[in-house]
């Protein structure tokens, strides 16, 4: 129930959604003689101007994906969890390949990382987490991909059922079962990884954070790739993140409302 009340609140509380209701709802009550249906109007329209021009998703960005750094990777890792998100189920069926969308680094990393690692297992956890569901789980997808590397099936353990973070966590739990010593990586987008290791610190699994699929850094120009869409986009990926730590933190999924690095 909570998975599901989790996507519907976002639908309402969306940034987008929510200035383009704002601004249809003012244009109304303007065109019934309501004053302050135009300065809602206004007010929304001016907002998205606003979103448009500087990058205010970017620099709500910033803080999530810095909050974990690089790590330094020790000599030996026991095993690598990868995050589901950034696979197309609907595509990989429709055209016979895995396909990702842009959040497709985890997969590159996961690779790369099954690779430098050859004694490490690979545990990847991600069912379907669309409300209107799939043809095929995310880790049907990862699956295809591990075999289209060439690398060793019984090094790939595959969680077919969680739909959330806080699930991810809980099953990785159960299938990767860690040692007391054990080095385990977490390979997740780094605006993610805050919710992402608060979730697995909660039910006891200790890893090393992996961040990856950057959006943020540098200095923007305010009118490089200037496109209303991609802006809110970038919003309302921002307030997702934001929204899921207060989220998962009144619900009792994390201990932190912001988890950072251990002291």
């Amino acid at each position: 129930m909570s998975w599901v009340l989790g996507k519907l609140v976002f639908l309402l509380l969306r940034p987008s959604n929510l200035l383009i209701l704002l601004g249809l709802a003012g244009l109304v009550l303007a065109w019934r003689g309501r004053r302050t249906g135009l300065r809602i109007a206004t007010l929304a329209i001016g907002a998205i101007a606003l979103v448009t021009l500087l990058p205010v998703g970017l620099w709500l960005t910033r803080p999530l994906e810095t909050r974990f750094p690089q790590p330094a990777l020790p000599d030996r890792v026991d095993g690598i969890v990868v995050l589901g998100g950034g696979t197309a189920p609907h595509l990989f069926v429709a055209n016979g390949r895995p396909d990702f969308d842009d959040a497709g680094d985890r997969y590159l990393a996961m690779i790369e990382l099954a690779r430098r690692f050859p004694e490490a297992k690979v545990l990847f956890t991600g069912g379907i987490g669309e409300i209107d569901g799939a043809p095929v789980t995310e880790a049907d997808v990862v699956a295809a991909l591990w075999a289209r590397h060439g690398l060793p099936p019984e090094r790939l353990l595959l969680d077919r059922e969680a739909r959330n973070t806080i699930e991810n966590a809980r099953n990785a739990l159960a299938l990767a079962r860690p040692r007391p010593g054990e080095t385990w990586l977490l390979v997740t987008s780094a605006k993610h990884l805050p919710r992402s290791v608060g979730c697995f610190r909660a039910v006891g699994f200790e890893t090393v954070p992996f961040p990856v699929d950057y959006r943020s850094g540098g200095a923007p120009s305010p009118l490089d790739d200037l496109r209303v869409s991609e802006r809110l986009y970038e919003l309302d990926e921002a307030m997702y993140e934001w929204y899921g730590l207060l989220y998962y933190r009144l619900l009792g999924h994390t201990n932190e409302l912001f988890p950072g690095p251990r002291p």
